[in-house]
């Protein structure tokens, strides 16, 4: 039987919205939201944006920059955001030593965004709905747990082919 680690809200190390500072391509970011949001930018060729998110202190504020996004194409964006979801926490995880440390002790489960409201990163159950612990019965995709799960297995791959 699969086994799950859910997670929810800006205090779990798994939230885009975790305080974690990381370092990509010279550029700091202060949450993996943060670069979500810079990325989404980017994509879309829209600088000034890509400026305010990157002044943008909160996660609220980055995620409100981000939607303000000129020329946002929702079929471009679907091709891309996994990728840049992966690749920003891949670099928040590895670069805070105490954050791989909590990624890793997930080992052997999927993690599982228990969002009762996203349906798109999360499953759209909460944790205390019993829903939640059947795949069959998830109102969303999970793509954030996905991607994290998927970050943890290629780490500790690596880890195994360097040892």
């Amino acid at each position: 039987m699969e086994k799950f680690t859910f997670f929810y809200r800006s205090h779990s190390p798994f939230s885009q919205w975790y305080p974690s500072d990381f370092v990509v391509d010279g550029l700091a970011f202060n949450c993996a939201e943060q670069y979500m949001m810079f990325k989404k930018a980017q994509l879309f060729g829209d600088e000034e944006a890509a400026r305010k998110i990157m002044l943008a202190t909160t996660p609220r504020e980055q995620k409100a920059r981000g939607r303000s996004v000129r020329g946002f194409d929702q079929s471009l964006w679907d091709e891309n955001c996994r990728q840049f979801v992966y690749d920003g926490n891949y670099a928040k995880f590895t670069q805070n030593p105490n954050l791989l440390k909590y990624l890793l002790k997930t080992k052997g489960t999927t993690l599982v965004e228990a969002s009762p409201t996203d349906t798109i990163w999360g499953v759209g159950l909460a944790e205390s709905d019993a829903r939640i612990n059947s795949r069959r019965s998830w109102r969303g995709t999970n793509w954030l747990g996905e991607i994290l799960t998927n970050l943890r297995e290629d780490i500790l791959q690596k880890e195994e082919l360097s040892s």
